[in-house]
C-alpha cells in the first residue's frame, strides 16, 4: 500500500494580482496548464464535479482543466479574481524565428 500524501489546504482568500487576473481566460476560452506542477499521482475528488481528478489548479485545488473552463465560462466575473488561471509563459523575442 502507498502512503497517501496530504491535501493541500485551501488558500486563504486574497485579491489576485494583476498578473494573475491577465491570466484568466475569456469564457469559452482554455487554460495553459502545461506545467507539471498541475499533475498529481494522486486522485483526489474535482472541487467542481467530485469525479476523481488528476490536476491541480495554481491553488492546489483538484479540479479537471474542462471543469474549470466550465467554471470560468459560467461564472466571468468571479473567474476575475483569478480562482482559476494559465500558467504565465515567458515573453518572446521578436526575432527569434528560423
Amino acid at each position: 500500500m502507498s502512503p497517501r500524501t496530504p491535501r493541500p489546504k485551501k488558500p486563504a482568500s486574497r485579491r489576485p494580482t494583476r498578473q494573475e487576473a491577465s491570466l484568466v481566460p475569456e469564457p469559452g476560452g482554455l487554460l495553459d496548464w502545461r506545467d507539471s506542477r498541475h499533475f498529481s499521482y494522486q486522485e483526489d475528488p474535482c472541487t467542481l464535479c467530485g469525479t476523481p481528478a488528476m490536476l491541480r489548479s495554481h491553488a492546489g485545488e483538484p479540479v479537471h482543466k474542462t471543469c474549470a473552463e466550465a467554471w470560468i465560462a459560467q461564472h466571468p466575473a468571479e473567474a476575475l479574481l483569478g480562482r482559476f488561471v494559465s500558467d504565465a509563459q515567458p515573453k518572446r523575442r521578436d526575432d527569434d524565428h528560423a
